[in-house]
């Protein structure tokens, strides 16, 4: 049943994110660029999160449409942005050429800063949410973005290349780059329900576990799964001089603070009151995947 969930979930926003970037926007190279980016795949994840944390606290999926939108369109561009010559360099995102490979790298900036408007955009629209609840969508999803969020954490992560991190500096830097918007998709979703304080603080703190534990899976995969497999270059950040968990800890150790990780979100869990077996398998899934 969970696993038809989130299929129904899968194509339930491609269909979104096919119809948000279509021809009604015109037909230009630019926005060839960006369903380029958007519509190759992906898992999809954060979209999920926002669904199924919206079905915790007993909201419809209707009003959880436009935050997982926006979160799937916030991810894009920044993987587009990640790729970039002037960031990690990469040729291969999802089992293609990046973006700027595909296209130029000009046409790639433009299609990633296109691609961030248009998330705003998205999410400040009006629809069965009330005014109330769009803003503080719209302040979540601004956080995670800028300077508390993915673009202070991959200023981090480049102005650590060559050197050697602790593991507290490298959490630090990944629950800013890769948790934040984790976080952010789990209490956009809430948003649309009537979560009250401890369930809020809950659904964040399962967030921040799960953010983590799905960049540390990230890590372990560059150390042992193919190019093919993972659908980008493999073993990307020994080339890079980038301290990984693995680096530091080791595989075995790597794997463990995982599942620790897991145990910690599951545990918030359960002070939501909803059903929260959805964002159960998540979780799950967030660790135990092989790409």
């Amino acid at each position: 049943m969970d696993q038809d969930w989130l299929e129904q979930v899968r194509i339930r926003i491609d269909q979104a994110l096919d119809q948000t970037l279509g021809n009604h926007l015109g037909e230009s190279n630019l926005l060839d660029a960006a369903r380029y980016s958007v519509l190759r795949g992906g898992k999809r994840l954060r979209p999920a999160l926002v669904y199924a944390a919206a079905d915790a606290v007993g909201a419809t999926l209707d009003s959880a449409d436009a935050a997982a939108i926006s979160v799937e369109l916030l991810h894009a561009y920044s993987l587009i942005h990640d790729d970039l010559p002037a960031m990690d360099d990469d040729t291969l995102r999802r089992g293609h050429p990046t973006t700027h490979i595909a296209y130029d790298e000009a046409t790639a900036i433009l299609a990633g800063d296109a691609l961030q408007a248009l998330a705003f955009s998205i999410l400040g629209q009006e629809d069965i949410r009330t005014d109330a609840m769009r803003v503080k969508q719209l302040r979540l999803l601004g956080e995670a973005a800028g300077f508390k969020g993915m673009a202070l954490g991959q200023a981090m992560d480049l102005e650590s290349e060559g050197k050697m991190l602790s593991i507290g500096q490298l959490k630090i830097m990944h629950t800013q780059k890769t948790g934040a918007l984790i976080t952010a998709s789990i209490l956009m979703g809430a948003v649309c329900g009537n979560p009250n304080k401890l369930e809020w603080e809950a659904l964040k703190e399962a967030g921040e576990a799960i953010g983590l534990a799905f960049q540390i899976q990230d890590d372990i995969l560059d150390e042992i799964a193919s190019t093919e497999t993972l659908g980008k270059t493999q073993g990307r950040d020994q080339v890079l001089g980038k301290s990984t968990f693995p680096s530091l800890l080791g595989l075995s150790a790597s794997k463990k603070e995982a599942c620790a990780l897991m145990k910690i979100a599951n545990k918030a869990l359960e002070r939501v009151n909803g059903d929260t077996n959805i964002l159960g398998m998540l979780v799950r899934l967030s660790v135990e995947r092989t790409s």
